[in-house]
């Protein structure tokens, strides 16, 4: 199985044609693309018909969680409905199996949130505003972990925007790491028995890194794969990511 991705493509209102060209032969070169948020710049629904209109009918599956810049506006839900009309899969604590060649691929999907990383993390304790905070991370990550829990396939795919390690965080300041993952997106990962996590976000991150348990982890921030997309080779019986 071959998965392309990219996250934090930002496309504005006026961002027609800026990514076509380069999705031409997508079709030849991947089973599936996936998008790990900050599709938009500020959430609008106009910038939203632009990625609909750049990320529809490519030939292959697309599917996509939405990043911090798609809520920026509060209009969430009329940019997934918006991106679903278009045909790509929109998820939110969900999941989706795809076929691919005779095999099944299945995507668990979240926007995920913050709150840090193992030993340096934020907890749901003290001021309602900081308790908020922590126990969004909480809600989001439990709710992958019940999307990851109902795939059987023979490849499961973990799509977050905020890393769910620190790894690929590396080249960022580490003073807004609380701000770009969270252990517990990691934990989901390792426990559902995922193959590959991808996510974005982390636009100064690393590309490559893995969980504890030893899961493959890729930011696809497009300014870390400095491409229009990553393409990642998956071995459905050996598990492998290339």
């Amino acid at each position: 199985m071959r998965i392309a991705a990219v996250g934090d493509v930002h496309l504005g209102a006026q961002s027609h044609g800026q990514f076509r060209p380069a999705l031409r032969d997508l079709r030849e070169r991947a089973d599936a693309l996936l998008l790990a948020g900050d599709l938009t710049r500020c959430g609008t629904v106009d910038e939203a018909r632009v990625v609909a209109t750049e990320f529809a009918d490519l030939g292959v599956p697309v599917v996509a969680v939405l990043g911090n810049h798609d809520h920026h506006a509060d209009v969430p839900d009329e940019i997934a409905a918006l991106l679903t009309d278009h045909g790509i899969t929109v998820l939110e604590g969900t999941a989706v199996t795809i076929p691919v060649n005779g095999r099944t691929l299945g995507i668990a999907g979240t926007k995920g949130f913050g709150g840090g990383f193992a030993g340096k993390c934020a907890s749901v304790f003290g001021e309602r505003v900081m308790r908020e905070f922590a126990s969004h991370t909480v809600d989001l990550a439990d709710s992958l972990r019940t999307a990851l829990a109902t795939l059987d396939t023979d490849v499961k795919v973990v799509l977050t925007h905020y890393s769910p390690i620190s790894d690929t965080l590396h080249g960022e300041p580490r003073e807004i790491y609380p701000f770009l993952g969270s252990y517990l997106l990691g934990e989901v990962v390792d426990e559902g028995g995922a193959d590959l996590a991808v996510h974005g976000h982390a636009h100064a991150g690393a590309e490559r890194g893995t969980t504890p348990g030893g899961i493959r982890v890729r930011n696809v921030a497009q300014p870390v794969i400095r491409a229009a997309y990553a393409v990642y080779d998956l071995n459905p019986a050996l598990a492998q990511v290339d």
